[in-house]
């Protein structure tokens, strides 16, 4: 058997969108279950991501700070942000978040991973790049606010963000993915070997 997730549709009843927020919503379907019955399901309804692994000559990762109210912590992440146009190139949107969050621009793209972050209860999906080859990016910075303008900007050698994913002390989902997919490739074929900065990606379907 081939170990590999499949899309799938099952018939639905019935859908409302009880609320519409900014940039998600929820949505309400009754969904017809395998014995026929019928049962409701509640989800966040959300564009999706992408996230960048930002790795630099001293094998350091490019690492933010930043408060994330519904869980109450300040947590350190990778450089992320929504795709905020539909059908959006995915590179070219985590080229700009590289560019707003962290001043920084990259030469080398692969991808990293691609994941739904909360299937249970959310259709957001993430696609994690890794950027390599790393310098200053050029012109003015962008102006932050909110949460943004408390952010905190660091670099950190990949095997102490190991330790601390390994220790419980780092939970941000897209850093834990990313450094742990990049430590997998790293033994096995290699980071070259990982797929092109824009292989296809179904989840979230776009023009190269």
């Amino acid at each position: 058997m081939t170990i590999k997730d499949t899309a799938e549709e099952w018939e639905v009843r019935a859908t409302e969108t009880p609320f519409v927020g900014n940039k998600t919503s929820v949505r309400t379907d009754d969904v017809v279950m395998p014995d026929g019955s019928v049962a409701r399901r509640d989800y966040q309804v959300h564009p999706g991501s992408v996230a960048v692994l930002a790795l630099d000559d001293q094998d350091r990762v490019l690492v933010i700070r930043q408060y994330r109210h519904p869980v109450r912590h300040k947590l350190w992440e990778i450089p992320a942000g929504l795709l905020d146009i539909p059908g959006e190139n995915p590179l070219h949107a985590a080229q700009r978040e590289l560019y707003e969050e962290a001043h920084v621009k990259a030469e080398d793209w692969r991808v990293l991973a691609d994941v739904f972050t909360t299937p249970g209860g959310c259709d957001e999906a993430v696609r994690v790049f890794l950027a390599r080859d790393l310098s200053e990016a050029e012109g003015q910075r962008f102006e932050v606010e909110d949460e943004e303008a408390d952010m905190e900007l660091s670099r950190v050698p990949v095997d102490e963000l190991v330790r601390g994913v390994l220790a419980g002390e780092l939970h941000n989902n897209c850093l834990v993915v990313g450094v742990l997919s990049l430590v997998a490739a790293r033994s096995g074929d290699g980071p070259d070997a990982l797929r092109p900065a824009e292989a296809p990606w179904p989840a979230r379907p776009f023009e190269a």
